[in-house]
């Protein structure tokens, strides 16, 4: 199990690696290959900012500090950043490519998906894998080849939709030879995808012994199904009926539920897509009393509301159909309050993109509309625009909740989510005084809708640098399809740090079993 120290250790192993790297008088490019020096600019980093250059090398951030001077006649690419924030690139923890759903299957795969990534800001992102016939190994195979034409660095969950030996014997394998450190369990879609009470308490317990992080999407799904059935007795079947049949307090008793298991078995808990007031408070209440809990707000919830669910044209309206649903404008508001105290740790998207022929499966019937929204392109334009240009949050916290907390958490700091030398050089140089227009007529998502359509804002990503390669510059793109890259997650992340300390105590205070001199009977 990890100790303390792990960061530590890491982030000092990477340090000398790359000062061995360095001359000491100066830098240079090896092997003929084009190095980088961003010269000018203020890294962020999610503790601190500062003036500095960055000298990249062979993928890797090779130094950092200021006045780089570079070795003469060496092939290096010189970008000036002056009056921009140099950052790592984001890491989007929760997306769907190539998801088959309710039908049929995501606009967006891995190609598409990951384009719309690094035009967005996004370099690397953790997408879920969906067994097939219940088989763990089965699904991964099947995700392997679909990620196939990826063009940056991702990972995977892995889904949990039944349960036996085998499952449980694949979980071990996805762990200690397959770089999974997170499965996620579904408490909502009732009859495919939802596991009862006793089969989360089982996964919950193989997450503990495995080191890997238990994920839910929390709705009581045999509630949402009474109140999906309830709605269309009220003759109530366009989009508006999808958010009426499961309300808010749907999603805070099965986040409390999940909470409370998870407290049973004494193992971190990350709560996927909290989109309700409800959920947050029951997280809020839980991380008060010490328990480790990870709240993900996404975008579409802190910055949408559901009045465009009663549009009256069903294309419009149903582009926001998700699951849990996009709440009443005050949930938003109250995410966002939450994300800048640190209630809610890290944003996510949730991307799963449908187009409007689509969505248009459910045209007579609300309940079959495949649910799910873009994001993945918006993600870090939209949370500066909104909490860093508004004074919600600082430039380090954006830095927090779009990389750095999600490359903490899934264990590959500071591998990703920094700026410092031996990190990946996953890095994007956003202009503060730039302004972007988001409309499905120019991202890059395969979906000819978006549910941010006509959001201007400032904030504008200038340059991505994926893995040491400019892949996004001057509003263009250059990527190569079977460029990407798959990264290992280790287990054991910092949220298990003292979970057998605490499992010590809890028994040492049971004060049994008591010594009693009579047997019964």
């Amino acid at each position: 199990m990890a100790t303390p120290s792990r960061a530590l250790l890491l982030l000092l192993a990477f340090a000398v690696a790359a000062h061995e790297r360095c001359a000491a008088q100066g830098l240079g490019a090896g092997g003929g290959a084009t190095s980088i020096l961003i010269m000018g600019g203020t890294v962020v980093n999610a503790d601190r900012e500062e003036k500095a250059d960055v000298y990249i090398k062979d993928g890797i951030i090779d130094a950092v500090g200021p006045n780089i001077k570079v070795v003469p006649g060496g092939k290096v690419r010189v970008i000036n950043a002056t009056g921009k924030y140099v950052m790592p690139g984001g890491i989007d923890p929760h997306t769907h490519f190539a998801f088959e759903f309710m039908g049929t299957v995501t606009i967006d795969d891995f190609y598409s998906g990951q384009a719309a990534a690094l035009a967005g800001g996004t370099t690397m992102h953790i997408d879920f894998v969906i067994p097939v016939n219940g088989s763990l190994a089965a699904g991964l195979e099947s995700y392997k080849k679909k990620a196939a034409n990826a063009v940056m660095d991702y990972g995977f969950h892995v889904a949990i939709t039944s349960w036996n030996d085998q499952v449980a014997r694949e979980m071990e394998v996805m762990v200690k030879k397959n770089g999974i450190n997170s499965f996620k369990f579904f408490m909502a879609y009732k009859g495919s995808l939802m596991l009862t009470d006793d089969i989360l308490l089982q996964g919950l317990k193989k997450c503990k012994s495995l080191g890997a992080l238990a994920m839910v999407h929390a709705e009581n799904g045999d509630a949402v199904a009474e109140g999906q059935q309830r709605m269309i007795d009220f003759g109530i079947t366009g989009p508006e009926g999808h958010a009426l049949s499961r309300p808010p307090y749907l999603e805070g008793e099965a986040t409390s539920r999940a909470i409370r298991l998870a407290k049973f078995i004494n193992t971190p808990l990350y709560i996927v897509h909290v989109m309700s007031i409800d959920a947050m408070e029951e997280i809020a209440k839980a991380k008060r009393e010490g328990q480790r809990v990870i709240g993900e707000p996404v975008v579409s919830g802190l910055v949408l509301n559901e009045s465009w669910l009663w549009d009256p044209d069903f294309t419009v309206a149903s582009k926001y159909v998700m699951s849990p649903p996009i709440r009443e404008a005050g949930h938003g508001k109250a995410l966002q309050a939450a994300l800048s105290s640190g209630i809610l740790q890290l944003v996510g998207t949730d991307h799963c993109a449908f187009n409007s022929t689509q969505k248009a499966l459910g045209c007579n019937d609300f309940r079959k509309i495949p649910n799910g929204v873009n994001g993945v392109e918006e993600r870090m334009h939209i949370i500066w625009d909104s909490m860093v240009e508004t004074g919600k949050i600082s430039v380090t916290d954006y830095v927090k909740v779009t990389s750095t907390e999600g490359a903490k958490i899934f264990n590959i700091y500071p591998q990703k989510g920094a700026i410092l030398e031996g990190s990946d050089a996953d890095i994007i140089i956003l202009n503060p005084k730039g302004r972007f227009a988001i409309s499905a007529s120019t991202d890059h998502s395969r979906s000819n809708t978006n549910v941010y359509e006509g959001w201007k804002g400032k904030g504008l990503v200038e340059v991505t640098i994926s893995r040491g390669r400019v892949v996004w510059e001057d509003g263009k793109l250059n990527i190569t399809p079977g460029t990407g890259r798959y990264v290992k997650l280790p287990p054991f992340g910092y949220v298990f740090d003292g979970i057998e300390k605490s499992d010590a105590a809890y028994k040492a205070s049971l004060r049994a079993p008591v010594q009693r001199g009579k047997v019964c009977g």
